[in-house]
């Protein structure tokens, strides 16, 4: 195996291992990192609901398919991620373990029997006899009551029971109309977990029997659906074939069994069977087997104890836009980059509403990836279709575990008027872009684009870090329009003049302009790559970049999640350094960068460099031409590099570790967010006269500890 890449799939687990190394993190809020801890356990599902799955899919067919980087097989492949998970398991646990430990302090704890007083063990049994007894349905397994069907991630108490002629298994659905977390009297943040109680009370369901072990149960099912199989047939709607392809990921095969306690080995067999898993597909774990109840008890907590929670940082009005004035006309003089979480989505929204009630607009086109659930850009867009504008709307009905969501969207929006387009058969839509068209006064069409790294979802706007540009630049709007024109007519664009869109015009291009650094570096010039991404696993982009390295350019990288591509490595990658960034928000936005000051090229976009991304998608990077916007992109690169404090550092072997610096402490995050604040005081400062302005300036001054 060469010494410069990683496997996908073990890079992806090492990323996981620094989101769960946040919910051990002291100086991280108490109940933020259980968040992180519960963040952990839901991506992990999804991991091995997707890539787990596609890869035992492939051992199932005697697949031969080896991976490009590290040359593993499949089956390699899940022996390495079962073994690495085995391992990640205890750490969960301990994590867990130790911040409830400490929220004990504060008076909130999940307690189990041996905790209980009389009185509470009193009430917790009529609570099962009253409120959960007549809602469950229990079953013992035999040979006229078939093994069930388990529904994904649901919990089940399991006993094994004592027969005479064979071990017989019973089970109890854990997961009903009943509340998950169940409060004691008397102590407002004592409780206990449904599941628990109903595995105590298992003799009293089963009275007929002896249990001799018992346990809880969880399992992952498969859910990598395959979408090309499917819409084979040319006659059928893309949309109703989503909704059966929903109905079957529901039933596919299990690929992980998770047990809260040791059962026996008759019972844990007769599980495998009938599950058709294998025991490295087991896992135990004493921590909760589904920590999504950490969201309520969040809400329930967030009031009571604000030192316990990451403190307010609400995003800010950028700085740029006049609020008290329309925004379309301010993007005609001007570039405005928008910065999320830091700055709020609402000036798009507003300038999205704009266009809608705007007599001069002529259409609006836009593709939708995930939007929230009450989506305002929803709105904006039926509003524009009821005004009479042409309203054009791609929505990804592929956009995974959003595929119910956006069938409903997608039938509001035909409701209302507006076209609805699928995209590419062969192709999902991940580019975020918005196209404005409006008939100025002279009476010639002009554009207004939008394009961003993150999608249309004011949720995920204040949770994840992404940038937006909106630009009047006629050039760029030209050839957005060309964009949305191929994927009206079921094209693909095969040249662009200033857009990177894959995937015909995306990776050949990146490919160009890392050219053009290593003949500069050849030339003895200068030559720098600065990239920040989701993801790094395109094995030809890579292998691009280590050449560049061999050839001295300096390239800096800032991967949050998988990069299979292992910095400083002599003789390959020396000149490499990547860190990620794992803090309070996501890290989403793409920013690619090439050439020093002087002849310095500047993308954002919405594409990682994953094969995926570069040529299995339809994506969208902008150049920044504007100096006021990519003076300011810089300065996020930069300060993002600098991070100290959130910031770990790839080593040669593939590791990471925080880094360790005496000078300033960097949190970049931190340092954005009074960034937004400082700007907004300014801001408000310069409208003081104005009341409403006043009183958000005193308002900020607040928040910020000023008087």
């Amino acid at each position: 195996m060469k010494p410069y890449y990683d496997n996908r799939e073990l890079s992806w687990l090492k990323f996981n291992e620094r989101v769960l190394e946040e919910a051990t993190d002291p100086t991280v809020p108490l109940c933020e990192r259980l968040m992180f801890a519960a963040i952990f356990q839901s991506n992990l599902d999804e991991f091995f609901m997707i890539r787990v799955g596609s890869l035992y899919d492939r051992t199932l067919v005697g697949s031969a398919e080896r991976d490009n980087k590290t040359d593993m097989t499949c089956a390699e492949q899940l022996d390495a991620i079962f073994s690495r998970a085995a391992e990640l398991a205890p750490m969960r646990d301990d994590a867990y373990r130790g911040i409830m430990s400490e929220l004990e302090k504060h008076g909130v704890e999940q307690v189990n029997f041996r905790q209980l007083s009389k009185d509470e063990e009193s009430f917790l049994k009529a609570y099962f006899t009253a409120e959960i007894l007549p809602l469950i349905s229990p079953q013992v397994i035999d040979k006229r009551h078939p093994f069930p069907f388990l529904k994904n991630k649901e919990i089940y108490a399991v006993a094994q029971l004592e027969s005479k002629s064979s071990v017989k298994i019973a089970l109890v659905p854990a997961s009903g109309t009943f509340s998950r977390i169940i409060f004691l009297p008397g102590a407002k943040h004592r409780f206990m977990l449904v599941e628990e109680l109903i595995l105590h009370y298992m003799p009293l369901i089963f009275e007929n029997y002896k249990i001799l072990d018992k346990s809880l149960m969880r399992i992952t099912r498969n859910a990598d659906i395959n979408m090309e199989e499917a819409l084979y047939d040319h006659d059928v709607d893309l949309r109703d074939v989503m909704s059966e392809l929903i109905k079957k990921r529901k039933k596919l095969s299990p690929v992980r069994m998770e047990l809260s306690r040791r059962l026996g080995d008759p019972a844990v067999d007769y599980l495998c069977e009938k599950l058709e898993l294998k025991r490295t597909q087991i896992f135990r774990q004493r921590s909760p087997l589904d920590l999504s109840f950490v969201y309520p008890l969040r809400s329930r907590l967030e009031e009571e104890f604000p030192l316990l929670f990451f403190g307010r940082a609400d995003p800010q009005p950028p700085c740029e836009i006049i609020r008290e004035q329309p925004i379309l006309p301010q993007i005609m003089k001007k570039d405005i980059l928008l910065s999320y979480p830091f700055e709020s989505i609402r000036p798009f929204l507003r300038m999205l509403m704009e266009a809608a009630h705007d007599p001069a607009v002529i259409s609006i086109k836009i593709t939708l990836y995930r939007v929230a659930s009450d989506s305002k850009v929803i709105d904006a867009l039926i509003s524009a279709a009821e005004n009479g504008k042409d309203v054009l709307v791609l929505v990804e009905l592929r956009a995974r575990f959003d595929e119910e969501n956006n069938i409903g969207w997608s039938k509001r929006l035909e409701r209302a008027g507006c076209n609805v387009i699928y995209g590419p058969e062969s192709l999902k839509v991940h580019s975020k872009l918005l196209l404005i068209t409006r008939r100025s006064p002279n009476g010639k069409a002009e554009y207004i684009t939008q394009i961003g790294t993150g999608n249309y979802n004011e949720k995920t706007s204040a949770l994840y870090t992404d940038l937006s540009l909106l630009t009047a630049n006629q050039d760029i709007g030209a050839e957005a329009a060309v964009v949305f024109n191929a994927l009206s007519t079921n094209t693909i664009v095969e040249h662009t003049n200033k857009l990177l869109v894959a995937p015909r015009c995306l990776q050949n291009k990146i490919i160009e302009m890392i050219d053009g650094e290593i003949a500069a570096a050849e030339r003895g010039e200068p030559a720098f790559i600065g990239l920040k991404l989701n993801s790094l696993t395109d094995k030809i982009l890579m292998d691009k970049l280590i050449k560049a390295s061999q050839k001295g350019v300096k390239i800096r990288m800032v991967i949050r999640g998988i990069c299979c591509l292992v910095a400083g490595v002599e003789g390959f990658t020396e000149n490499i350094e990547i860190t990620s960034i794992v803090g309070r928000y996501l890290e989403h936005s793409r920013i690619y960068i090439f050439g020093t000051e002087q002849r310095r090229k500047i993308y954002i976009s919405s594409a990682d460099f994953m094969t995926r991304n570069t040529l299995r998608r339809v994506e969208v990077a902008v150049p920044i031409y504007d100096v006021r916007v990519r003076k300011r992109i810089m300065h996020i690169f930069n300060i993002l590099t600098h991070d100290n404090v959130k910031a770990r550092k790839m080593l040669s072997d593939g590791t990471y570790i925080h880094i360790n610096s005496d000078g300033e402490q960097i949190d970049s995050q931190a340092y954005f967010i009074r960034e937004a604040y400082s700007n907004a005081e300014r801001s408000y400062a310069n409208k003081s006269k104005n009341k409403r302005s006043s009183k958000m300036l005193r308002r900020i001054k607040k928040i910020m500890g000023k008087k």
